[in-house]
């Protein structure tokens, strides 16, 4: 058995806004993917993998929702056979480890499902965002359903509000210096004490109101701006927008990498911004020049997203 391939995500704006109705914009990232498979001896990861789909089975049998239903007898038959997911996607990173799992559970064992060739209205792809979103809480506490989405569409998803999603295009990638590329902060991030920080600084009025008024507009007009190609735009709104996280996201970015992040606010070379909940994994990186950004970060791994 060998199941199709699912693949990361990035989440290239909206981290937290998400949560609390701000946009969003999610891209595929087919450097990292992973796929169903099934061994007769387990051993090492594949193993570890093994247990967890039979916890994550108990977890499914016992969900109940209007929306899917999922064929449990081949779940548990497969699992008990040896199953695992076979993954290159690195987890805690941000980049959705979990999403491509779910994913791929949902595309094998859900009953009368959506699949990626019917004609995806609005109200198909809510369907979908709720059943992922119930499907991953199960390794999160709390899920947007957004990754497993991205991922089993394998399309640009544009979030203008919790209940208004819809693929997207984004512009081709240009031979430019500019890039948006991933730097690797070689800790490993959990989402959900991130989510349960941000959840504790919204109590606060002074954070909600910098989160609507400084936060949401200067992400949504990052949003417009990647998404008609308005670059010079672009950068100047990502500027902002990493001042705004460096000020008031600070517990969601690894310590080592404070003076980094102020450092590409400071020279203009490179500007960072989280890439999902923080807390490890990598971190999201914007810049005109991506050969500057390479020499100004060259203790650091950097992988390249997307070219301007």
């Amino acid at each position: 058995m060998k199941g199709p391939l699912f693949y990361a995500k990035i989440l290239l704006f909206g981290e937290y806004g998400i949560i609390k109705d701000s946009k969003g914009l999610a891209i595929p990232f087919n450097s990292y993917k992973g796929a169903l498979k099934s061994a007769k001896n387990l051993t090492g990861e594949a193993k570890k993998s093994n247990e967890s789909l039979a916890n994550f089975y108990n977890y499914l049998v016992n969900l109940s929702s209007d929306e899917v239903s999922f064929d449990v007898e081949s779940l548990k038959s497969d699992i008990d056979n040896g199953m695992y997911f076979d993954s290159s996607i690195p987890q805690g990173y941000g980049v959705g480890s979990s999403g491509a799992l779910v994913a791929s559970i949902y595309d094998k064992y859900a009953n009368n499902k959506i699949t990626v060739l019917e004609n995806l209205t609005r109200d198909k792809l809510l369907t979908l965002k709720q059943t992922f979103s119930l499907m991953e809480s199960f390794f999160h506490g709390k899920s947007s359903g957004l990754d497993p989405l991205n991922s089993y569409l394998s399309l640009p998803i544009l979030i203008n509000s919790k209940e208004n999603i819809e693929a997207t295009g984004i512009p081709s990638q240009k031979e430019g210096k500019g890039a948006v590329f991933l730097l690797d902060s070689e800790q490993i991030g959990e989402t959900e004490p991130m989510v349960n920080i941000f959840m504790n600084k919204m109590k606060n009025e002074g954070f909600r109101k910098m989160l609507s008024e400084e936060f949401s507009i200067h992400t949504d007009a990052c949003i417009d701006d990647f998404l008609q190609g308005n670059i010079k735009s672009l950068f100047g709104n990502v500027k902002k927008l990493s001042k705004v996280v460096f000020t008031n996201f600070k517990p969601m970015i690894p310590t080592a990498f404070h003076r980094v992040w102020e450092k590409g606010i400071q020279t203009n070379d490179y500007y960072l911004k989280l890439c999902g909940s923080g807390g490890g994994g990598y971190i999201l990186g914007f810049t005109k020049d991506f050969e500057k950004a390479k020499s100004s970060l060259k203790d650091y791994k950097l992988e390249l997203v997307y070219r301007f």
